[in-house]
């Protein structure tokens, strides 16, 4: 039997009408891998659940895996191509967007019942990534090197492929590693042996038509989605600050590369800056009030998008002075006497206050909010006591209160007051002694004596008109003797006057010391003039006159 032969333009018109079915069916398999991939509720939960980001889109991607090579329909009469397994496919995939890339594949069936099957070949391929899931299909053409069925050594020809299959990106490597789950591809290949021998076992043309399967891992490089920017935040604490408070910036970046060494540069529109990297100090001491500007740039590269600014602002606050009241207490005082001065002062700021007080008399001092006046040596009058205070930026306040000195009123004139009188008419045989009426008289005037020791006593003694003068002066002699004997009075305390007024009376006054008696018709005399008779007052019972 001989095999049947092919004309060269049959056979490459063959092959165009060949590919495009393969095109077609290729897309149609995307289209079909792309539905079926949507539900794969156990692949989807597993890579939901993965701590590792969603992966990008790659750039560059090499496969190795598995594969089974089944060839259906192909023979060179009466010999038929046989499936070969094992053998290994292997491709190297650049894309030029998400979608789109070139791919060079080749195959490896080394050992078969056919010698072998090699095919060296290019084309576009299409994917659609949905999560880790990314199904696609190619079509590629090139070189097939294949043996026969009989005794036809491996030959190169040409041959064709189509297909797709399913990637599963693993979770694992920052998602550089993926899982080609299936990859099934229609494969046909023309190679011409030669002439065919009569035998029928060397020579001829194989028309190969196969499905091969395949499996194995894909290392994924690049990606297509560009890093996002460097981003940079601002903030400042406190926003709203008084001249010499200080400022700190703090810049928050985002979008870095952990590996990358970061730059940070600060400025300012007013204040002087310390820059520590991610967080710079301001000093705002001399700054004006008004709004101020800082600025952060931060910087791991010199490419696009690997720089960022940020910007933030605070105002300096022209702060209000203290307010302060002042009062006294009491607000009149005699000399020498203290006055409390208080000082009542706030800061709608709440910046600390320092306290001082003056006067134009007297001595004040103090550093908290009350003060003492004291007034000693300070003369009559009004005396002005200001109430100082100071905040933490310098800014001041006072008051004025007032404190009245009042002269002291003189001290009383001191006035004679008189005692009790003495009554001589009751003993008309002794009318010149001291009776016991008399006596308790003059215990009440020792006791007035005792009590103020610097007054003095004058008793005037009158006699009535049937005795002589000195029978007033007996009188009073007997009194004072009565007073310095039984009470202790010092005689020289007591002044003895006579009165030409009549009756048998003593009066006596008190003379505090500083008063003046005023003697009227009242006259001294000569005691040792005077001859004096009888008892001089009244004795105890039980005490016996000799």
């Amino acid at each position: 039997m001989h095999l049947r032969h092919v004309s060269p333009d049959r056979l490459s018109s063959h092959a165009v009408r060949l590919a495009g079915a393969l095109l077609h069916s290729g897309t149609r398999l995307l289209v079909a891998l792309c539905i079926a991939a949507s539900p794969l509720p156990a692949l989807a939960q597993a890579v939901k659940t993965a701590s590792t980001p969603p992966p990008d889109f790659s750039r560059f991607d090499l496969y190795g895996g598995y594969a089974y090579f089944h060839p259906f329909n192909s023979e060179i009469t009466p010999f038929v191509y046989q499936p070969i397994n094992p053998g290994a496919v292997a491709s190297a995939t650049a894309y030029f967007n998400r979608y789109l890339g070139l791919q060079a594949e080749g195959s490896f069936f080394p050992n078969g019942p056919n010698d072998c099957y090699y095919t060296a070949q290019a084309g576009p391929v299409l994917r659609y990534q949905k999560g880790r899931l990314i199904p696609f299909v190619h079509a590629l053409g090139g070189g097939a090197r294949a043996g026969g069925p009989a005794f036809q050594p491996c030959t190169w020809g040409w041959g064709v492929t189509a297909g797709g299959g399913l990637d599963l990106v693993l979770p694992v490597f920052n998602n550089h590693i993926a899982l080609r789950v299936v990859q099934a591809d229609f494969n046909y290949s023309h190679v011409d042996y030669g002439p065919v021998d009569p035998a029928q076992v060397t020579g001829g043309v194989g028309d190969i038509t196969a499905y091969r399967l395949s499996a194995g891992v894909v290392l994924r490089f690049g990606q297509q989605t560009p890093p996002a920017p460097v981003q940079l935040g601002c903030t400042v604490q406190p926003t709203n600050v008084f001249p010499g408070d200080p400022v700190t910036v703090t810049a928050t970046a985002a979008n870095l590369e952990p590996k990358k060494k970061l730059s940070y540069t600060w400025t300012a529109s007013g204040g002087e800056l310390t820059n520590n990297n991610a967080t710079a100090s301001i000093n705002t001491a001399g700054l004006a009030p008004g709004d101020y500007t800082v600025s952060g740039h931060v910087s791991e590269g010199k490419r696009p998008g690997e720089s960022a600014n940020c910007t933030a602002s605070f105002r300096i606050h022209n702060p209000a002075p203290p307010t302060i009241t002042c009062s006294a207490n009491p607000s009149t005082v005699m000399p020498g006497d203290p006055s409390t001065i208080t000082a009542v002062a706030s800061s709608l700021e709440g910046l600390t206050l320092s306290y001082s007080y003056s006067s134009t008399a007297g001595q004040i001092s103090g550093t908290t909010p009350t003060a003492t006046l004291v007034t000693s040596g300070a003369p009559s009058g009004v005396v002005t006591v200001t109430c100082n205070v100071v905040d933490d930026l310098g800014k001041h306040a006072s008051a004025d209160t007032t404190v009245t000195i009042v002269t002291p009123p003189p001290p009383p004139v001191p006035k004679v007051r008189p005692l009790c009188s003495i009554s001589f008419e009751r003993d008309l045989k002794r009318p010149v002694r001291v009776d016991n009426e008399g006596k308790a008289c003059l215990d009440d005037i020792a006791l007035t004596l005792n009590r103020d020791t610097t007054s003095k006593l004058v008793i005037v003694g009158r006699h009535s008109d049937d005795e002589t003068p000195d029978a007033a002066a007996q009188r009073d002699l007997n009194v004072e003797q009565y007073l310095t004997d039984e009470k202790g009075i010092d005689p020289a305390r007591i002044s003895m006057r006579t009165s030409g007024q009549p009756g048998r009376i003593l009066d006596s006054t008190l003379v505090p010391d500083g008063a003046s008696f005023t003697p009227g018709d009242t006259a001294t005399f000569d005691a040792s003039s005077v001859k004096r008779q009888g008892q001089p007052y009244a004795k105890p019972k039980n005490i016996t006159n000799h």
